[in-house]
């Protein structure tokens, strides 16, 4: 029943409209003052989680598609990755805007001048080409193996973006979120590093 599923042209659409969801949401509870007393912060971290999410869940397509025997997962994989990047980018946006006016100085500034915001924003950039590489004309484009080695990247991008993360929460001490984001990353990186051992193994 799930393979039947995942496999109907409905899905697609619907993970779509599924994925603007968070912003319709937050974008509702802006116009209804329901961000609390601080809406433009709400705003800029709400963006921000929904973009930690949909990569961490990008991440877990492979390792869900191989522990479950769903192959067709993999169809949504690119979506969610987009998702990722189209989050990150409202999240820089939100901030600019909100917090420093669309003031290019101060927003280079502030870059410079706070470590936390500089990880987010090398992970935005990071995140770009593998947006504009994830259609299958870039895959031509580029060769298989090439293509995998630059998607490889967003391993990296994700421990950039949790310490983002970790350090923006560090000024309030509160660790609680960021850890389960880091145990969750350190069991998708260890299933990696476990599925590549043991086809080393067989071919050994």
């Amino acid at each position: 029943m799930p393979r039947h599923f995942l496999l109907h042209p409905a899905t697609k659409p619907l993970l779509f409209i599924t994925g603007l969801g968070p912003l319709a949401w937050l974008l509702a509870a802006a116009v209804q003052d329901g961000l609390g007393a601080n809406p433009a912060e709400a705003m800029i971290r709400g963006l921000g989680d929904w973009s930690l999410r949909l990569l961490w869940l990008t991440l877990a397509v492979t390792p869900l598609r191989e522990a479950l025997g769903l192959p067709a997962l993999a169809r949504f994989r690119r979506m969610l990755g987009l998702f990722t990047a189209f989050y990150a980018s409202l999240h820089l946006l939100a901030y600019g805007w909100l917090d420093m006016g669309l003031d290019p100085g101060e927003i280079a500034h502030d870059i410079a001048k706070r470590p936390f915001i500089l990880l987010g924003f090398l992970t935005w950039l990071g995140l770009l080409p593998l947006a504009a590489t994830s259609f299958n004309r870039a895959i031509k484009a580029l060769g298989a193996a090439r293509w995998q080695r630059l998607h490889r990247l967003v391993y990296g991008l994700a421990l950039l973006a949790l310490l983002h993360f970790v350090w923006m929460r560090a000024g309030k001490h509160n660790f609680a979120e960021p850890a389960v984001y880091g145990l969750l990353l350190a069991a998708l990186l260890g299933w990696r590093v476990g599925r590549r051992w043991r086809r080393q193994t067989a071919l050994a």
